[in-house]
């Protein structure tokens, strides 16, 4: 029996498939991981949105009562 020759364009095609796959799977991992990042990120912009909006609640009350005791003052004094 004579030794099976490699025909190169078939050897080729298995390489290139094998070379795809992998990287397709390499790829797949990336993304994965890229959308468990994007998910984190949006996750803690809206956390911090929602301290951002306490904070101008408490801002605004700070500034009311800060007005109303300097009338106080002022009337006071006058």
């Amino acid at each position: 029996m004579g030794r099976k020759k490699l025909i190169p364009d078939k050897f080729a095609e298995q390489a290139t498939g094998i070379r795809l796959s992998s990287h397709e799977k390499l790829c797949s991992e990336r993304m994965a991981q890229l959308i468990k990042s994007i998910d984190e990120l949006k996750k803690d912009v809206k956390e911090m949105r929602t301290d951002m909006n306490k904070w101008k609640g408490a801002g605004s009350i700070i500034i009311l009562i800060g007005s109303f005791v300097a009338s106080v003052f002022y009337f006071f004094i006058e």
